[in-house]
């Protein structure tokens, strides 16, 4: 899974509301509000380490730190493929949560449940203009034939809820997110 796709799960799991995004030379900023806390997270997202070796050092660290403090973010989260000892240890003391390629990301099923209901409901209003209230509002499926996608992976993630299967209710959180990332391009 490409870190884009995993920052995108995490967002979508932890109920971050995103507000912004910056691209950046070595790959962008995510500004988010948690909408538990109403904290302000600035998930920074390494797609292009400075080092060859491909790990992000401590100095990302340092850097990253540094924007915490003088923009106000009430948290950090370091997203890259591979990070060095220095920069782990770092990490842990200036409290900075570290997402990576060795992360795997281990939800409990109904977390990811809810997002997937959360983002059938974006897909609903942006192809038909509402939520439907009842599965008889809902004309993405007739006689046993789907004709809209979204009630399709809907349908699925209820079916994978109810028998517990995370690793398939996941990948329709990721089709669900492929999809809101495909309306609003």
């Amino acid at each position: 899974m490409s870190l884009e796709l995993k920052t995108e799960l995490f967002v979508a799991i932890e109920d971050y509301e995103s507000k912004g995004i910056k691209k950046r030379d070595s790959g962008l900023d995510i500004t988010a509000l948690d909408d538990k806390s109403n904290g302000k997270v600035l998930l920074r997202v390494i797609t292009k380490p400075k080092s060859k070796s491909g790990y992000v050092g401590a100095d990302t660290v340092d850097k990253m730190a540094a924007t915490i403090e003088n923009e106000d973010y009430d948290k950090g989260i370091l997203i890259s493929n591979k990070f060095t000892k220095a920069a782990d240890k770092k990490l842990v003391e200036e409290g900075i949560q570290r997402i990576s390629e060795n992360l795997i990301l281990d939800f409990p099923a109904k977390r990811l449940y809810f997002a997937a209901r959360d983002l059938v409901d974006e897909q609903c209003k942006t192809k038909c203009g509402r939520v439907p209230q009842k599965e008889s509002d809902c004309k993405g499926q007739l006689n046993d034939r789907y004709s809209c996608k979204v009630r399709l992976i809907s349908d699925n993630a209820s079916f994978n809820f109810e028998r517990g299967w995370t690793s398939l209710l996941q990948k329709d959180v990721l089709r669900l997110l492929s999809m809101n990332h495909s309306a609003s391009d």
